[in-house]
């Protein structure tokens, strides 16, 4: 793909993030934001707002999109890439209607968005597709021009997004001590979801046990096995596992846990682990939490070395896979045929998210989508 395509019709691109809390006073109101309609008291809020304040209050994650904003802005500038680049959140400043009123002010009318979210699911996908319609429907009620947007594909295979995972875990095998590193374990982490949620997500012909959900993140898994097998010479035995569960006890949610599966682990003598946290872009609190923290006090408590391998997070190979997104759809949007760069057994996502795909908990608008109010 040449690096001098322009990106028309696009003329910026907005980065679609969580958000999180910046100070101790943040906490409360921020998980009130994510909660929202849930009619939580305040009190269960700050019991559940424990991991932040064990941080300072300070989610990392806002700090991370400042740093991929720059490296997207220096990778476009660098290969001449005339593509403004904003960001907005769900649910902390900078609030995505706030931001996408500050980019209708500077003029822009076809927008293409990224969320850091990389699979597909309800929560990482058609929830964010909500959050824009409604902003849109904001913007529309303010009198302002409505812009287009669209939302890039899955680039859960991407090259771009899988290398530098594989790095990752290649330097934490390496930091293992010898004795144990070719026996490690590799346990591919992500967030739980309801199996409901699972089941039902991605386009209705995947739909299924688990769905695109599971199936994306076993073929990223593979991928990464893979890769790392050719360059040690070893093949270390790995599944897929899940951290971060939320929801009430009686509701069925994907697993093991990844503390449980410790566990079973020790149990089975395995001598060492590798946590590789392939579900999320960067490390924000669900990981320094969940397995900085909690996991590797398990890991501790049973005598067993772990390891955690990092996030794609701002890697100058992931801001060029993000260029690559943009090119790609832009001359999809242009009539023009490009090569859609994938790797793995599922092969590129769809553009445009079908009907029936990642179904929401209640019926509500979604932007960028087959049946989007805002086309």
């Amino acid at each position: 793909m040449s690096d001098l395509c322009a990106p028309a019709p696009y003329d910026a691109l907005l980065l679609l993030s969580f958000g999180g809390p910046e100070g101790p006073d943040d906490v409360v109101p921020f998980l009130a934001n994510v909660t929202r309609g849930r009619g939580i008291p305040e009190e269960r809020l700050k019991e559940v707002g424990k991991h932040y304040f064990l941080f300072g209050g300070v989610s990392p994650i806002n700090a991370q999109n400042r740093a991929l904003l720059d490296a997207l802005r220096k990778d476009f500038a660098e290969h001449g890439l005339d593509l403004p680049v904003y960001w907005g959140n769900r649910n902390w400043a900078p609030y995505l209607t706030d931001t996408l009123r500050e980019m209708v002010a500077d003029g822009h009318r076809r927008i293409a968005v990224l969320a850091t979210s990389a699979y597909a699911s309800y929560s990482g996908c058609r929830q964010y597709r909500e959050n824009l319609a409604e902003s849109l429907a904001a913007l529309d009620a303010e009198g302002l021009p409505v812009p287009r947007v669209d939302k890039l594909r899955h680039y859960f295979n991407h090259p771009g997004f899988v290398r530098p995972m594989v790095d990752g875990v290649l330097k934490s095998l390496a930091d293992l001590p010898e004795d144990v590193r070719a026996g490690a374990h590799l346990a591919f982490t992500t967030h739980s979801i309801p199996t409901s949620a699972a089941d039902t997500s991605g386009p209705e012909e995947t739909h299924g046990d688990g769905g695109a959900y599971v199936a994306e993140h076993l073929d990223v898994a593979r991928l990464i096995v893979d890769a790392v097998r050719e360059e040690t010479g070893t093949d270390h035995p790995w599944q897929l596992v899940y951290q971060s569960r939320s929801g009430a006890p009686h509701i069925p949610w994907l697993e093991p846990d990844i503390c449980d599966h410790l566990e079973t682990l020790q149990g089975e003598g395995v001598p060492a682990v590798v946590m590789a946290p392939i579900g999320f872009v960067s490390d924000h609190m669900e990981v320094l939490y969940d397995l900085d923290t909690e996991a590797t006090a398990k890991a501790a408590e049973l005598g067993l070395p772990v390891r955690r391998s990092a996030t794609v997070g701002a890697d100058p190979r992931f801001a060029a896979a993000v260029r690559e997104l943009v090119l790609e759809r832009a001359a999809t949007e242009q009539g023009r045929p490009v090569e859609r760069c994938a790797l793995g057994a599922l092969g590129p996502s769809h553009d445009l998210c079908p009907v029936g795909c990642c179904p929401a908990r209640a019926l509500k608008p979604a932007a960028a989508g087959a049946d989007s109010p805002y086309a």
